[in-house]
């Protein structure tokens, strides 16, 4: 089964900014479940999500499982060779499989071909990243990369050799372009957008996302501005508390303006490489009863709009969440999205802000003033 999408990158003549428009496809988790596979599929591939934000060797684990829905084109090389990649805001490194790569989930993807690129420079750097259902490893090497127009020159990249495993055979996705922060990369890496910051290739040094709701198009990442016509509600600018990942503090989690969680304060990471939201396995459990699902998520689809918002305190405001927004329908199910993470006690409370908080706000990540602004759609 070959998974690819067709997409055009189309760049904005105003300035240095450039919008990459991102398509929404139906989730891995939707495509097993309407198989009858996801129960079989889940028993064989474990995952640990929290793999990915607390790292042990080099860990930069890919998105949220089988969850990813956005994505968009780049092309490395000269003349260009097109992937389909998650702009991930929840990793740091740039890579795609290469033609050295003869694992099954390297064949049925798009493969970067060195000796095809007139630009091409090699190193003897190697690269490898732990994944939560497995590993990456490769070679690193420097190209132009094409983002929807900006060129980025002698980009470093990851160009995968093996990748173990039968789940990323199954991902609608080549690679993945991180855009957090380079305190985080594998190999010291230099993520791409600090290359667009350090070569004066954006207007400003930031980016802003938008995702659509409902299998709708016009979702994007915008790279270098901010649009006015999804900030008509104003910005909430709130300050990171780490620049690793896009990392803020939450006062708490509160439903009809109780706390039910995070009621000491936590940490929350705004990943756009995540789908759903991602909880601490104490908080997942207990709004799992107090929303009337069952262990696994479930829950029926007529008590869904008697259900209250998710009301998240940070930085001194309210944040709702919808139960429109985190109860995914699927072929007749409706499932709660939110996932349980088992975090490292001595780490602290963590919670993932996935597409399923940001399909809910147009959010800008501002590396000028180390902050995310949030503006309510």
């Amino acid at each position: 089964m070959k998974l690819l999408l067709l997409l055009a990158l189309v760049g904005l003549a105003q300035g240095f900014q450039t919008r990459v428009p991102l398509r929404k496809m139906k989730s891995l988790r939707q495509r097993l479940q309407e198989q009858g596979l996801l129960e079989s599929f889940l028993k064989q591939h474990p995952y640990n999500l929290a793999a990915k934000y607390f790292p042990g060797i080099a860990v930069e684990a890919l998105e949220n499982y089988m969850d990813d829905e956005y994505f968009g084109t780049i092309s490395i090389g000269t003349p260009p060779q097109e992937f389909t990649v998650v702009f991930d805001t929840g990793s740091s490194n740039l890579w795609v499989p290469s033609v050295f790569c003869s694992s099954p989930a390297c064949r049925n993807h798009n493969r970067f071909n060195p000796a095809e690129s007139s630009t091409f420079l090699s190193t003897n750097d190697t690269l490898f990243i732990a994944y939560g259902t497995g590993s990456m490893t490769g070679v690193l090497g420097y190209d132009t990369v094409d983002v929807a127009g900006i060129n980025v020159r002698n980009q470093i990249f990851g160009l995968a050799e093996t990748e173990p495993g039968d789940f990323f055979y199954y991902t609608p996705f080549d690679g993945i372009l991180g855009l957090a922060f380079p305190s985080i990369a594998s190999s010291g890496a230099t993520p791409v957008f600090d290359n667009m910051m350090m070569e004066n290739l954006v207007d400003r040094n930031l980016f802003s996302v938008y995702l659509s709701r409902d299998s709708q198009g016009g979702s994007f990442v915008l790279f270098g501005a901010i649009d006015p016509y999804y900030t008509t509600r104003g910005i909430s600018w709130i300050p990171l508390s780490a620049e690793t990942y896009w990392q803020i503090t939450m006062e708490s989690v509160s439903i009809k303006g109780s706390p039910v969680a995070c009621s000491s304060g936590c940490q929350a990471i705004v990943d756009t490489g995540t789908t759903l939201l991602a909880v601490p396995i104490r908080a997942f459990r207990t709004l799992m009863r107090l929303l009337g699902a069952s262990s696994s998520g479930e829950i029926s689809c007529e008590a869904v709009s008697k259900l209250p918002s998710l009301i998240f305190h940070i930085h001194g405001k309210e944040f709702p969440v919808p139960p429109r927004a985190y109860v995914l329908r699927s072929n007749g199910y409706c499932t709660l999205g939110l996932q349980g993470m088992d975090t490292p006690t001595e780490e602290g409370e963590l919670w993932i802000l996935g597409d399923v908080f940001i399909r809910e706000y147009y959010v800008v990540f501002d590396r000028t003033n180390n902050k995310v602004g949030l503006s309510r759609l």
